[in-house]
């Protein structure tokens, strides 16, 4: 199957599910999320596979379990890809992200000493410049509202200190081209852009060690 964006239907169909999150909605337009939605998405992931990985869509069904908002489906498709990236497609448009985005213990604490070190804080801050400079979001799902414990307040890459993570963030609004494959170019471009951020983060910070523990 080739990519060829997301057609309008699929627009309409999470305009719809926003206004009417029930079972019921969900039933009688099942057909259209599978065909129109979470189809293109497999083509795109398939085809994104040679350079970044495979790809994993998330389940449509939200966890209600804890939360005060009962309603039973998510109003985006997401995906990650093994080598680092987020997709996803709602009624707002696409968004892309790539990074840090909720780091383990050990995870957080090799981020904050590479941002401490003088060398590999200011190549960090290079690339954060830079994805800024280029229209790409820079910062964290958490930011701690003073320095981390151990580090000054006054350090000159505190901003970056005080982020619990690091990510980088692009969204798109609809538009007419949502509906081609240069929604697949966007992407890319957004992936290859975000590459020296992603490749900082694999070298100083890298998997969590911790992973098998829990």
């Amino acid at each position: 199957m080739v990519f060829r964006g997301w057609p309008a239907e699929a627009i309409e169909f999470y305009e719809g599910l926003e206004a009417d999150n029930s079972k019921t909605y969900w039933q009688e337009n099942k057909a259209v999320y599978e065909e129109l939605v979470k189809g293109p998405m497999d083509a795109l992931l398939a085809e994104l596979a040679p350079g970044y990985g495979e790809g994993r869509i998330f389940r449509p069904y939200r966890d209600v379990r804890f939360s005060k908002d009962k309603s039973p489906y998510k109003t985006a498709i997401a995906a990650t890809l093994a080598n680092g990236g987020y997709i996803s497609f709602s009624a707002e448009g696409l968004g892309a992200g790539r990074g840090l985005y909720m780091p383990a213990p050990d995870q957080l604490d090799r981020y904050r000493r590479a941002v401490a070190d003088n060398r590999s804080g200011r190549q960090l801050e290079q690339i954060v410049s830079q994805l800024r400079r280029s229209g790409i979001t820079v910062d964290a799902h958490d930011v701690l509202k003073t320095a981390p414990k151990g580090y000054p307040k006054d350090h000159s890459r505190i901003e970056l200190l005080r982020y619990k993570g690091l990510i980088s963030w692009k969204q798109w609004p609809v538009g007419a081209w949502l509906g081609t494959r240069k929604a697949k170019d966007r992407l890319v471009g957004f992936l290859q852009t975000s590459k020296p951020l992603h490749d900082w983060l694999e070298k100083r910070v890298g998997p969590s060690e911790l992973a098998e523990e829990r």
